[in-house]
Formats: C-alpha cells, structure tokens, sequence
C-alpha cells in the first residue's frame, strides 16, 4: 500500500478553481522517484477534500465525511501498481518510489536516532510497499524489522529489493493490517507513511476501515511502544483527534510549510505518538 509520494501536497482550503488538486491522493501531484524525478498517479477524480493544515479553530476541523472514495483506497488499485513496479523492477533495476520522497524516511530515522531507539527494536513498518524503508532502517543499525502488506506483488517487489541491496534477516509478509487477527504483537515502534491515509480513502466502508487501523495499533504496539505516522490527508489536530483513544501525543516532526491566502501550513504531517493503557 506503501507507493510513493512527494511532500507537494497542498492541504489547506484551496480556492472553487482549483478543485481537487488539493488532494495529494487524488490528484496524484505526490509521487517522488527514488531518484528524486517527479512522477504522476494516475488521476482520479472522485476524491473530494476540504481539510486543511493551517486550521485555525474547531470549526475548521473535517469529519469523516469530508473524505469523498477514490480507487486509491482500494486493494486492486495497488496490486496492479506494484505489479508494474516489480516487472519494472526486474526489467531495469528500478526499486520505483518513496511514499513522501526521502525525506520522509530521514526525518523519521532522525527522531528515532534522537529518541535513542535501540537497535534491537522490534520495528513494524505497516504497508511496505518496495520496502525501503526497511532497506534504510537496516542500513541505520536497525535488526528486528518486519515489513507488512496486502498486496502480494509489493511483498515480492520489497522482497526482491532487500536481496538486490543485501539486507538480509528482514521479515515481510503478505498480511492486511485491518485484518491480521491479533497475529501483529509485542512491537515497540510501527510505522506508517501513507497507509492511513489509503484506508481513508477505500470506498468500502471507510469508517469501518479506520476503526479496525486503530484496535489493530493498539494489539500490534507494545505498552510505551511509539506509533510514528505521516500523512497528507490528515492535519495534526485530525490526528491528535483519532489516535486519542489509547495514545498519548509525543512531538510533532518537521515538515516543508508554504503560505497559502494569508496562512500558513504544512505539505504533510508527521506525528509521533506513544502507547498508554
């Protein structure tokens, strides 16, 4: 589920003209190459969003229900996108892209390393994708990684990449996160960079989806165990909001920021929380 996105997202209100370009996900303006190219999603329109990073009171808030559906939010959606990088993959050499581009995996690998997260840490990252993050957080001393997504083709492909980068002792597994049956236990960091904001997006009972995310966190994390999410469609104090239950906000990482019709806000959030009973 984990493909790849720049952090080009504009997500405060935007003005009737510019319509749904506001949306990373629907509008597909977020891939980065792991080369650092920018390259396009395949559009889709459905996809309606009015949130914005640069809210300034309660009522600037969004419900659920100002998350139209989009194919993006769908398992068939991804399968095909993986199948494409993995023959591109095989083909080329091309491990394809980064959810958020790199710097979504420094900025995440800084905060561990100023956390003092130890290197044998039992690490999660919850939709995989081509796996380089895992790549990043073995190459960072990390040794106790597991990699998880429902698509079979991005488990081949994230497979396929940490033998051609030599990582070895990595576990990926092919495993739908809303539906893992309490199988995901004991980690003391998950992370999520885009995953979230899919299940959001998936036009079968999206509010459902977001339920089983959180009870499926709350198994998979261990008590003070850090859950670390980035996310263009969700502000921070949307965030905040739906990790209430169970969590307890830890800091707020740095992320590019833009003005935009007299405010100001962030192209992504990236957000740190921690586990509490």
């Amino acid at each position: 589920m984990d493909a790849a996105m720049m952090e080009t997202s504009l997500s405060i209100p935007m003005p009737p003209a510019v319509g749904n370009s506001s949306n990373a996900l629907s509008s597909g303006n977020c891939r980065g190459r792991s080369d650092g190219l920018l390259s396009t999603m395949e559009d889709s329109t459905d996809v309606t969003h009015g949130c914005g990073n640069a809210s300034d009171s309660e009522e600037d808030r969004c419900s659920d229900s100002d998350f139209g559906t989009s194919k993006l939010g769908t398992k068939e959606y991804w399968e095909d996108a993986y199948q494409r990088e993995l023959e591109t993959f095989k083909d080329i050499g091309d491990v394809g892209e980064i959810w958020f581009g790199e710097e979504s995996m420094s900025r995440v690998l800084r905060w561990m390393d100023k956390a003092k997260i130890p290197e044998n840490a039992a690490i999660l990252d919850i939709g995989t994708g081509n796996g380089t993050f895992l790549v990043e957080l073995a190459k960072s001393g990390y040794k106790n990684l597991t990699g998880i997504d429902y698509s079979p083709a991005s488990v081949e492909l994230a497979r396929n990449v940490l033998q051609a980068e030599d990582v070895n002792d990595v576990t990926v597994k092919e495993m739908d996160f809303l539906n893992c049956q309490g199988e995901l236990k004991g980690f003391d960091v998950c992370i999520d960079k885009g995953t979230f904001d899919a299940i959001s997006l998936n036009p079968d009972n999206t509010k459902e989806g977001k339920k089983l995310y959180l009870e499926a966190l709350k198994v998979a994390l261990k008590d003070k165990g850090f859950f670390a999410i980035t996310s263009c469609n969700w502000t921070k104090e949307q965030l905040l909001e739906r990790f209430s239950e169970g969590f307890e906000f830890v800091q707020e990482l740095p992320t590019p920021s833009f003005q935009f019709g007299g405010k100001t806000g962030n192209s992504v959030a990236a957000v740190i929380f921690k586990r509490v009973h």
